[in-house]
């Protein structure tokens, strides 16, 4: 499997995309805590939801209720070994790095019996996933997949597993180890996927069909191809606003209009595979008492690991000696990233004997190493990698300043978490972020990856309960009127006056309406049809 312990990121908006290591473990986003370099966190929404099941005119087991297998898991064998790549459609060829696939035939009943296994061996509440369901009611895998887990909720009412998704293995791939996303370069923040809906830009890529169009921070979506975006129900304007906002193939063009302030424009563009860049903004601010580093980050991904080492040694040489992180955006990702980046704020004199995180798994798998402050690259593939066993630059700080949002996730969490354990003070200027501890491993079978949550993170004192949430230090609200990394804008200014002063500034109000992020690769969710 292809994973470095993943906190996973989570998808954070309808057909967003979530979590976020790669051969590791991955925490989530859109969407937590990590394993390996391979694994992900995410960020704060789930994948693909749950659908209606649909029965099969040839039922492949009996009617009148599960079979032994639906209740006894354990009947079906391991899962690797007797169905990994049993496919009912085998792919062919090879895949986007020329690396051919590992399908053989199968059925569609080998890839049921698959998750049903894996979910039973690997799922950190596998005791909690309900014996009621028919395989023979299921055409498809990932409605399957999707009523694999716990309903059980947290103390606060929210639903337990919100992180329980999947993508294709292509766009996945693709996203995680080369950073391409299938869209427009532009991320939104929405407060609903219901009428009325109210969609702002967040983020737009530069270089993207997003950043031709002229879009721009704090902009709003009014109408998709014709359709009145804010106010559509009907399920033909679903259809079109959905076609218009997540194009399935690039080059198809589509029309939007948007509003600055009080003006309306039209936009139009075109769908592509555009690289999204996880760290934008790299700054030094000078301040009364002295420099100050300004990193935005976006994602833990491969790509990331290269972008944040050169930062580092810019704001090295610079003599920073205080940071604000900027993972207002944030949805997770790789777990080494997230110790790597954690190392390069803290460095080794504060961090040396202690564990980035630790993960608790289900009582079915035997206890695993834990993360250690990582001091030297893992040298993950990416278009521009860093040699494995390469030094890290560090700061050697033992104070940082983080902006949140809810869209701040997962190994973006794991981040604040594992610093916090080592007795850093971290700072939070913003909002309380999504609340992941947890993270997997991602798991591609038969062109689908699939992520179910694997383990519990916790850092060096054994902390990890924040599944509502890490509270914010000082309550902000992200401020779209200004650039990300302009002095004035609302975030950034108030953590350099929380620095200055140790007093957060009054409380804002600017769209204090709950809002969560919105990233093109989320293919969790129909926006507008489906329920969270």
């Amino acid at each position: 499997m292809n994973s470095p312990y993943a906190h996973g990121r989570v998808p954070t908006a309808p057909r967003l995309l979530v979590s976020l290591l790669v051969a590791a473990l991955v925490l989530a986003g859109c969407g937590g805590g990590g394993g390996s370099p391979g694994a992900t966190t995410g960020s704060g929404q789930t994948g693909q939801q749950p659908g209606t099941p649909t029965i099969p005119t040839t039922p492949t087991t009996p009617t009148g209720g599960p079979t032994p297998e639906d209740l006894n898991p354990n009947l079906l064998g391991d899962a690797f070994g007797t169905y990994w790549n049993r496919c009912a459609v085998p792919r062919t060829g090879v895949d986007f790095q020329g690396k051919p696939f590992p399908d053989k035939q199968g059925t569609l009943l080998d890839e049921l019996k698959f998750l049903r296994a894996w979910i039973n061996e690997s799922y950190l509440w596998y005791n909690e996933v309900p014996n009621t369901f028919k395989m023979a009611d299921f055409t498809n895998p990932v409605d399957y997949f999707n009523v694999l887990k716990t309903s059980a909720l947290t103390p606060s009412g929210q639903p337990k597993d919100k992180y329980h998704f999947t993508y294709t293995t292509e766009e996945w791939d693709k996203l995680n180890e080369a950073g391409i996303d299938l869209g427009y370069g532009v991320t939104w923040k929405r407060n609903s996927s219901t009428a009325p809906r109210t969609w702002l830009v967040t983020l737009v890529e530069p270089g993207s069909p997003a950043a031709a169009a002229g879009l721009q921070r704090g902009d709003m979506l009014v109408k998709v191809d014709g359709v009145d975006f804010v106010n559509a129900s009907d399920a033909a304007s679903v259809t079109t606003i959905n076609a218009g906002l997540f194009p399935e193939t690039p080059g198809v063009a589509h029309r939007f209009t948007l509003q600055r302030g009080s003006v309306s424009y039209e936009a139009t563009m075109t769908g592509a595979e555009v690289r999204i860049d996880p760290v934008k903004y790299v700054q030094v601010l000078d301040t009364p008492t002295g420099k100050v580093g300004y990193l935005s980050f976006e994602t833990h991904n491969a790509v990331s690991e290269k972008e944040l080492v050169d930062a580092f040694n810019t704001f090295k040489v610079a003599g920073v000696s205080d940071l604000v992180l900027d993972m207002r955006y944030n949805g997770g990702g790789l777990l080494y990233i997230a110790s790597e980046l954690s190392y390069m704020i803290a460095g080794p004199s504060q961090t040396a004997g202690k564990i980035f995180a630790r993960q608790q798994y289900n009582d079915k798998t035997p206890p695993q190493g834990a993360i250690p402050f990582l001091g030297s690259a893992y040298g993950f593939s990416s278009p521009n990698p860093v040699r494995a066993g390469t030094p890290l630059p560090y700061l050697g700080l033992n104070r940082v300043t983080v902006l949140t949002t809810p869209g701040t996730c997962s190994a973006s969490e794991s981040v604040i978490n594992g610093l916090r354990g080592a007795d850093i003070q971290v700072d939070v200027i913003g909002s309380q972020t999504c609340g992941k501890p947890y993270g997997f491993t991602p798991v591609p079978n038969c062109g689908t990856t699939y992520f179910a949550i694997e383990f519990k993170s916790v850092n060096n004192k054994g902390f990890g309960d924040y599944a509502d949430g890490l509270a914010a230090t000082c309550q902000v609200a992200d401020d779209l009127s200004k650039p990300l990394g302009d002095r004035s804008e609302g975030l950034l200014a108030a953590a350099l006056s929380y620095r200055a002063t140790g007093t957060c500034p009054p409380a804002s109000r600017a769209r204090q309406v709950p809002m969560e992020l919105v990233r093109h690769p989320a293919r969790e969710i129909s926006i507008l049809t489906k329920p969270r």
